[in-house]
């Protein structure tokens, strides 16, 4: 006689096995919202402009998510880990290498823009420029000094941190929380077994709001094409090409041979990513994918506690994408007012760069509010000018976005081997399509740390 209990888990466990229509999934649904998405804009632009709220209400109810998810992957892995010096070497590693190819992307745009010149010959006056366009970017950027970025990641409250959406604020809190609960030994035990508890119904919340991503792409791309139209593309579509190709080249060449270095594919891992990948295009904005990245990482079997630490970091400090914009888009403006930078002029661009981008969220438009920053202390090179490539940076924020996410995939999977924490099997199977969900990792990872 068959147990109606064995019989309900034996029926559930079929279900789970078969394969899922391809309509349902979320990779599917989410590029065909993104193409629904184009063509209302394109044909019905007026529309496509009200559609924004959409793709606004869904960034909203993915920030909502962000803070406690990040607490608390952050928490439980460093508070599983005991090993304290190692919370200090992880994060020593993940800074050397944020620096390293966030700087190698600067260079790289520096060296393609004086390749291609990709502003030569469009002989701007920059008097006729309108610089009121960029005021407000310009002022956001005058306001971000590096004594005020650092007395930012200090939040008012402890819990002002998790509501303020601040996700070095977080950081930083989570940090300290994790640090005190590892203090205490096993008299913590029982707080962190039940924050592994909150941190799985976490991740269900992220599954369930994520079945509403392929209308936030079909909003956020309807707004974008309808309020900025495809045909601005045609006006700048040197700088525009060069960037998208630069930003490929980066992602191929340089993540792909670090990758190799690290045992797995790039080509891969973007196979693995690819429905956080959409959504990225989708929304412009790579905060959108977070919590799924930190959730995929621990499948594809990075340590929770580095997933913990490079993936937020990572979003404030690897924006490898964004850092081949500002070099590359610096000399586009230059060269189209037709402003010669000598070679000490352009190495005092790549240093600025350097400090002003780091600090700069995953979020639409940091990108434009760091290059004002940058901008604005080379004066050579006229802020106004930026007034060129206004009607097309939300075009290029999608690129820029795709190319950081990218990168921080990839970092934290490098870390993890530096550190010799990297799960190859699982890793493999993640890779292969076979990752398991994040409530059937093994319940002593953690603890084994």
């Amino acid at each position: 006689m068959i147990s109606i209990g064995t019989t309900k888990e034996t029926t559930e466990a079929a279900r789970e096995a078969s394969p899922r229509p391809w309509y349902r999934h979320l990779y599917i649904q989410v590029l065909v919202a993104i193409a629904a998405g184009v063509l209302l804009g394109h044909f019905a632009p007026e529309t496509g402009e009200q559609l924004k709220p959409l793709g606004d209400a869904f960034i909203k109810l993915v920030k909502m998510i962000i803070a406690p998810v990040i607490f608390l992957t952050i928490v439980t892995g460093i508070a599983g880990m005991r090993d304290l010096a190692s919370v200090g070497r992880v994060a020593g590693k993940a800074f050397a290498y944020f620096l390293f190819f966030s700087t190698l992307a600067l260079i790289i745009g520096l060296i393609i823009a004086n390749v291609v010149q990709p502003g030569a010959g469009l002989n701007i006056d920059p008097a006729t420029l309108d610089g009121g366009k960029v005021a407000e970017y310009a002022a956001k950027a005058h306001e971000a000094t590096l004594t005020g970025f650092l007395l930012e990641v200090i939040p008012n409250t402890f819990l002002s941190a998790l509501t303020d959406g601040n996700i070095l604020q977080t950081l930083f809190v989570a940090i300290l929380f994790g640090i005190g609960l590892a203090l205490i030994g096993d008299r913590g035990a029982r707080v962190l077994s039940a924050l592994d508890d909150v941190s799985l119904a976490m991740f269900k919340v992220v599954a369930i709001l994520m079945r509403a991503a392929p209308i936030g792409a079909f909003g956020a791309m309807a707004f974008t094409v309808g309020a900025y139209g495809v045909g601005t593309l045609a006006n700048l579509a040197a700088l525009v090409a060069t960037f998208y190709l630069t930003s490929l080249l980066f992602v191929i060449v340089v993540l792909g041979a670090i990758s190799r270095w690290a045992g797995f594919s790039i080509f891969r891992l973007i196979a693995y990513l690819k429905a956080e990948l959409l959504l990225v295009l989708g929304t412009s904005s790579s905060e959108s994918a977070l919590p799924s990245l930190i959730e995929k990482m621990e499948r594809a079997g990075c340590p929770k506690s580095v997933v913990g630490l490079v993936v937020p970091t990572g979003y404030s400090f690897n924006l490898d994408g964004t850092n081949i914009y500002m070099t590359l888009a610096a000399l586009f403006i230059a060269q189209a007012c037709n402003v010669e930078l000598t070679i000490g002029e352009q190495i005092l661009l790549l240093g600025v760069a350097m400090l002003s981008s780091k600090g700069a969220a995953g979020v639409t438009g940091a990108g434009f509010i760091t290059l004002a920053a940058t901008l604005s202390i080379v004066p050579s090179v006229p802020v106004a000018g930026m007034a060129l490539i206004l009607g097309v940076d939300r075009f290029m924020s999608e690129c820029r976005s795709l190319t950081n996410f990218i990168g921080n995939a990839v970092a934290t999977i490098v870390v993890s081997r530096w550190e010799g924490r990297l799960d190859r099997e699982m890793l493999d199977d993640a890779l292969a399509g076979r990752a398991p969900r994040i409530d059937e990792l093994p319940a002593d990872r953690v603890a084994a740390e």
